[in-house]
């Protein structure tokens, strides 16, 4: 099983294969808008800016559970980002990652790249998962890592 095995939901509340991004590297991030990490949502955009024509996409998943830091509907999540950062990466509807509502997609994530101390549940928004053209899960992040810090794994996976 692999990334690319899953289905999630668009912001349009319509399924989205992941299977779409096969061949690409992923970037699979948990957000939020009103957190202490926000401003990450530049390094984001600019790694997508540098890096999307080598073949690598973001997918950004808004997730409340954490201090409800990403209210409101996802029409406003996404235009506080487009507004606010420039995003242009793709967005899918807000999710739970840990407990009994988390998707099956944050399951495997988890399983697949533990934590520190070798625990799965994710521990804030924006933490990281990056994934192989293959759609393999090869690294894990925590929130407090930024995205430029993560470039070179990425490049390595691009092959530049």
């Amino acid at each position: 099983m692999t990334v690319h095995d899953f289905t999630v939901k668009g912001m349009d509340g319509q399924d989205v294969s992941l299977g779409a991004f096969a061949g690409k590297v992923l970037l699979i991030v948990n957000t939020a808008t009103k957190c202490g990490y926000t401003k990450q949502y530049a390094g984001l955009q600019k790694l997508y800016d540098d890096n999307r024509d080598k073949g690598f996409e973001i997918l950004d998943f808004p997730c409340n559970q954490f201090g409800g830091q990403a209210p409101g509907e996802i029409a406003d999540i996404d235009n506080f980002c487009k507004l606010k950062f420039a995003t242009t990466f793709p967005r899918f509807a807000k999710i739970a990652v840990n407990g009994k509502n988390e998707i099956p997609l944050y399951a495997f994530l988890k399983e697949e790249q533990k934590g520190a101390l070798e625990t799965s549940k994710i521990k804030w928004n924006f933490a990281k998962f990056l994934i192989d053209r293959e759609g393999n899960v090869v690294a894990r992040y925590g929130s407090d890592k930024k995205p430029e810090a993560i470039e070179e794994d990425i490049l390595k996976l691009l092959g530049a």
